[in-house]
């Protein structure tokens, strides 16, 4: 007899910025285990999504929403289009995020005291705004359905302060470089959302919980390795699929008594 306990087979599962790294990585392992997949996402063009689909291109698990997440008319809209088409989603995974890449601004890579009010509002705008519609649109329908499972995806830089240390090297050379405050405090907020919305929706079968991560390997600099990898008791970041069993496991009936935690996955970097 098959062990069902991890399954997701047919659950229709709502993936936000399906189309970045870590969230096509996503997409891949529920689309490989039966589930239901609509990707919510604004940043790709026709041919990034053609080139993510590629031999998935045809897949009828498989459907792209552009989708806004910082407007709930947007969010709105797809939804009912998702819902005439597989019913109300059993999962949300709200992965779609911004922080400042490490070519950004001279200014939005430099000191706390100078970092510019629009930054903020934009990674503000996505990071905690656009979870917040999301799991207003997306789970309030799953609490009416009276059944889910919603994953914020947060951060180690959001539970514990950047190292700033680990930019010193940028410093050395002549930058005026820390890592920018919007972004931990955007991944913080996470955290309490997920505690207010597991208790809130825990007596309608909509469970909440965070998924914290560390840094996922993507070709960066030597340099910056050399600074980051001590810090990680394992020794390497991680890979782009080694998050994807935590992902599968809140989505399926194996967490079935878990809501309102933070799941933290990072190598061992906040043990020390």
């Amino acid at each position: 007899m098959p062990d069902n306990l991890f399954s997701v087979q047919d659950k229709v599962v709502v993936v936000t910025g399906g189309l970045g790294q870590l969230g096509w990585q996503f997409t891949l392992a529920l689309l490989e285990r039966g589930a239901k997949v609509a990707i919510f996402d604004a940043l790709a063009d026709d041919d990034r999504i053609a080139q993510r689909f590629g031999e998935y291109r045809r897949n009828a698990n498989l459907r792209f929403f552009n989708v806004d997440v910082t407007r709930r008319d947007s969010i709105e809209a797809a939804l009912r289009e998702l819902t005439a088409l597989w019913g109300a989603p059993y999962g949300l995974i709200n992965n779609a995020a911004l922080d400042s890449p490490p070519d950004a601004p001279a200014e939005e890579n430099g000191p706390f005291e100078t970092y510019p009010e629009t930054s903020w509002d934009k990674i503000m705008d996505v990071n905690v705004k656009g979870v917040v519609l999301c799991c207003q649109v997306i789970g309030g329908g799953m609490a009416e359905a009276g059944r889910g499972s919603i994953v914020n995806i947060s951060s180690i830089y959001g539970l514990v302060s950047p190292n700033q240390n680990i930019y010193e090297y940028r410093r050395a050379s002549g930058q005026q470089f820390y890592k920018p405050i919007a972004y931990s405090v955007s991944k913080s907020a996470l955290f309490n959302l997920t505690r207010y919305l597991a208790t809130y929706w825990a007596g309608k079968g909509v469970r909440v919980n965070t998924l914290t991560f560390a840094g996922v390997f993507n070709n960066q600099d030597e340099r910056f390795l050399s600074a980051y990898l001590p810090h990680v008791p394992l020794g390497r970041m991680a890979r782009e699929d080694e998050y994807n069993g935590a992902v599968v496991f809140l989505l399926s009936d194996a967490a079935s008594y878990m809501t309102g935690s933070n799941m933290i996955i990072d190598g061992g970097w906040t043990a020390w």
